[in-house]
């Protein structure tokens, strides 16, 4: 079977990093949180409460891009989180990669605020939240993914992603 790349994306605090763990443990695959993948300059202009510019996030994506390639490489199949807010980041990520999709989890904005406020240990304050939801552009109807709403318990949306991706065993044999 050839490798495939799941990029779970949305604005922080909208669960990228529970359904993406959630999918890899589910699949079989390796799982990345590509928020380690930042350049540390990145974290401390996030952690200051300053924006990304594209400029900023472009060596971040670059890095997501080698690390998708390498495991390409070693034939293995992975699911990453990467915010991807916007068209022109998910094109890059998918440049000469035909095998990504992205799975958009979306969030209620007073929920993604409270989760944010109330999250502990993390660099991106609930400041930037305005600004990733003035950044994000919803999937394209031609770009490769779904949407899922993360409405419900971890293991319903789960199971929603799965069904959505077509990657659900007892949905495929129903």
């Amino acid at each position: 079977m050839a490798p495939s790349f799941i990029i779970v994306m949305g604005v922080s605090g909208s669960g990228k990093t529970t359904l993406a763990r959630g999918l890899a443990q589910r699949l079989g695959w390796e799982f990345e949180e590509g928020d380690e993948l930042h350049p540390a300059a990145n974290v401390a202009k996030m952690a200051s409460g300053q924006p990304l510019s594209d400029a900023d996030r472009r060596p971040w994506l670059d890095a997501i891009g080698r690390w998708m390639d390498l495991r390409r490489e070693q034939r293995s199949s992975a699911v990453l989180t990467c915010s991807a807010l916007r068209r022109t980041y998910r094109d890059h990520l998918r440049e000469g990669r035909p095998d990504v999709v992205f799975c958009h989890v979306t969030v209620d904005a007073d929920v993604l605020r409270e989760r944010l406020e109330n999250r502990r240990g993390h660099y991106m304050p609930a400041s930037l939240l305005p600004s990733q939801l003035a950044t994000l552009e919803p999937l394209g109807p031609d770009e490769p993914g779904v949407t899922v709403a993360a409405v419900g318990d971890p293991d319903q949306v789960l199971s929603e992603a799965l069904t959505l991706l077509g990657l659900d065993p007892e949905a495929t044999t129903a």
